[in-house]
């Protein structure tokens, strides 16, 4: 049976729900906000199992954001769509208890199986799933650009625009990232998409002063290239965005492994010292040795700013299991840096302070950062995937001439796990 024939097959079967039309006539009626003030949004996903995006990013606004019934956002999950929808599963589960009825089109989430969007938001979390990846590059086709196609075509249809958030990068590719914020900018969609990191908790408690003279920088990230050098592209960027004259864009990418690290090193990329700064409040590291289980293991982007700061993101693999920043400031004798510090157990409460965002934009119709940083982390780590599957070639990057301004959005406080304040 195909996937859009179990979608309908487990809408006829659900207790309560006679079919399409009448799911869509009842969340029709139902889709303002509640006595709570929680506006209804829309979910678009490839799949929700446990821990999935879907599950940590929908869960905290169907369970709260201990994901256990405590309290969560003011939003309210009206609808979903799920691209790779199981015979069974969280999804169904989660949609049957609340009561959220899931569409076998994107159409059809965005409406509510109604005439109109009823809903205030869209939230498109395009991670997970079984997707192709590419051959030569090796970067995994989630389908994002898709479900952000459907969802403009549904905003076009209808005649009504509402704010859309894209979980992670654009796209897999710089080409389809471009044409999403393009399209969002000509339909003025409010538009906002990212990582999770750039809010998560800061070790020691890091925000660099807006204007500052950035001299050199060390992004700090592990795990593989493409999915979690993003976060830690995102986690860097969110940092230098601050610096003085604002984000202007990037001039060039090159990854580099093995060998070329060293040569990087001595031709002015990065210094040893700055680099020990950053690795140096990592939970654990190991100051012994260090350098020879870096070289082993790791990846570089070695990135230059239109602007000729120099920065370098590291994906240090047997040195750290977390990411981190570290910053010479003009002007300052010592590094600046700190970890970026993640919840590594249910419920991710790192999630939540992202939820808290996506919240601020569907109440506000304003994007609570710019989605500039996304397209251009996305641009950077295209061209990255591309220098890794040519040799390490370095690549001019006249696209990604991307400026914007950053903006005051407060990341986690307190100790790792506490939940965001609800207001």
């Amino acid at each position: 049976m195909t996937q859009q024939l179990r979608r309908r097959e487990f809408l006829r079967q659900s207790a309560g729900w006679a079919g399409l039309a009448s799911i869509g006539a009842t969340w029709q009626h139902a889709a303002a906000a509640d006595d709570r003030g929680r506006l209804p949004v829309a979910g678009v996903t490839t799949v929700y199992k446990r821990n999935s995006h879907a599950d940590v990013i929908f869960g905290k606004i169907l369970e709260g954001f201990d994901q256990q019934g405590g309290p969560g956002p003011g939003l309210r999950l009206a609808s979903l769509y799920i691209d790779q929808l199981p015979k069974s599963g969280l999804g169904r589960e989660l949609a049957k208890k609340h009561n959220v009825p899931i569409f076998d089109t994107i159409e059809g989430a965005v409406t509510v199986g109604g005439k109109g969007i009823p809903v205030a938001g869209v939230l498109s979390v395009g991670e997970h799933g079984d997707y192709p990846y590419t051959e030569k590059t090796h970067q995994h086709k989630y389908p994002r650009r898709r479900f952000f196609d459907e969802i403009a075509a549904t905003y076009k249809k209808h005649d009504k625009v509402v704010p859309l958030f894209n979980d992670k990068h654009l796209a897999w590719n710089f080409k389809d990232a471009r044409h999403m914020y393009d399209t969002a900018t000509r339909m003025k969609i409010p538009f906002m998409a990212g990582s999770s990191v750039p809010v998560a908790w800061r070790q020691p408690t890091l925000s660099l002063p807006m204007g500052c003279e950035v001299q050199a920088a060390i992004g700090i990230g592990y795990g593989g290239e493409e999915a979690y050098g993003f976060h830690a592209l995102e986690g860097m960027q969110c940092m230098l965005e601050r610096r003085k004259g604002g984000e202007t864009g990037v001039a060039s990418v090159q990854a580099v492994k093995g060998d070329a690290i060293w040569r990087s090193e001595k031709d002015g990329w990065w210094s040893h010292d700055l680099m020990e700064s950053a690795l140096a409040v990592q939970d654990g590291f190991q100051r012994d040795g260090w350098e020879q289980r870096f070289a082993k293991k790791s990846t570089l982007f070695l990135i230059e700013y239109r602007d000729g700061l120099k920065a370098v993101m590291a994906m240090a693999n047997g040195v750290t299991h977390q990411f981190g920043f570290a910053a010479q400031l003009k002007g300052e004798a010592k590094p600046a840096a700190c970890v970026l510090a993640l919840e590594e157990t249910q419920p991710f409460g790192h999630f939540g302070y992202l939820v808290k965002a996506i919240e601020h934009m569907v109440h506000t119709g304003k994007p609570a950062y710019p989605v500039e940083r996304t397209l251009l982390t996305t641009g950077i780590l295209d061209r990255a995937m591309h220098s890794l599957a040519d040799g390490y070639k370095p690549y001019e990057t006249p696209e990604l001439e991307i400026a914007y301004k950053a903006v005051e959005w407060p990341f986690a406080t307190g100790k790792v796990g506490d939940v965001p304040k609800t207001t």
